[in-house]
């Protein structure tokens, strides 16, 4: 195939997941708003009025630790099973098969931008316009190599090892207390800070925070970027290298 017929793959593998995810729903792509708002007014009352919090616009806090957990959860998810939910393709087309969960990430990129679309409107709304928003598209492809990578990986592994997704699962809803959604990095204590900076997802983050909250750059003083874009390269290339070797034999398992 010519690289031109590659693209045309992709553009139709992520058109295919696009139409299939939202067949006979009314209100279509509305729904990607749905999750993160209604998660953010729970969150907002429990942290508000029950827990109270002492954070200024909590509203607006909380969705920029919700909005990539969410990409990162579903794309993970939907990367893992990937193969297996595409064993036609697989054993049928002669492509390479790194793309079918690479198109799969990709194709949740157009909820996230619907949902970052959400966050800039209330950021534009309680802070304002800064000019650090030009590291926003850095940041967002930094943790879109790293979804790209781990699900290289697990999708690989759950051809062999179908409780790949099961573990998966798991780790997301751990993750969600691993990482400063609903809590202020501050309040994390000094020895632990280091594996949170190292860990892509909780340094998105707070990069985030920096450069919408804060008008800073999403480095702060502990190097934040560089270690995200170290960890998040070093994932991908170790998810191609394990999907490489393994590949050669999902025909036989799926």
């Amino acid at each position: 195939m010519w690289r031109g017929d590659y693209l045309y793959l992709i553009q139709n593998l992520i058109l295919k997941d696009f139409r299939i995810r939202y067949r006979n729903m009314s209100l279509g792509v509305l729904w990607s708003l749905v999750n993160p708002l209604v998660m953010m007014g729970v969150l907002t009352f429990v942290f508000t009025k029950v827990f109270i919090s002492a954070i200024p616009h909590f509203p607006v806090f909380v969705l920029c630790g919700m909005i990539p957990y969410n990409f990162f959860t579903v794309a993970w998810i939907a990367g893992t099973t990937s193969i297996v939910d595409s064993a036609g393709l697989v054993k049928r087309v002669p492509v390479p098969r790194e793309i079918v969960p690479i198109t799969t990430v990709l194709s949740n990129c157009v909820h996230l931008l619907v949902q970052i679309c959400l966050l800039l409107v209330m950021v534009v709304f309680f802070y304002g316009v800064n000019r650090q928003w030009f590291w926003l598209p850095l940041v967002w492809a930094l943790e879109i190599v790293f979804v790209c990578g781990l699900v290289l990986l697990t999708s690989s592994l759950n051809v062999y090892i179908r409780d790949t997704r099961y573990v998966v699962e798991s780790a997301n809803m751990v993750l969600f207390w691993l990482v400063p959604i609903i809590y202020d990095f501050s309040l994390v204590p000094e020895k632990y800070r280091r594996f949170y900076e190292i860990n892509p997802l909780a340094a998105l983050v707070l990069s985030l925070r920096r450069i919408l909250l804060h008008a800073e750059g999403p480095d702060g003083s502990t190097h934040t970027l560089w270690k995200l874009a170290g960890v998040s390269f070093t994932v991908f290339a170790a998810g191609l290298l394990l999907f490489h070797r393994m590949k050669p034999r999902f025909y036989e398992h799926i």
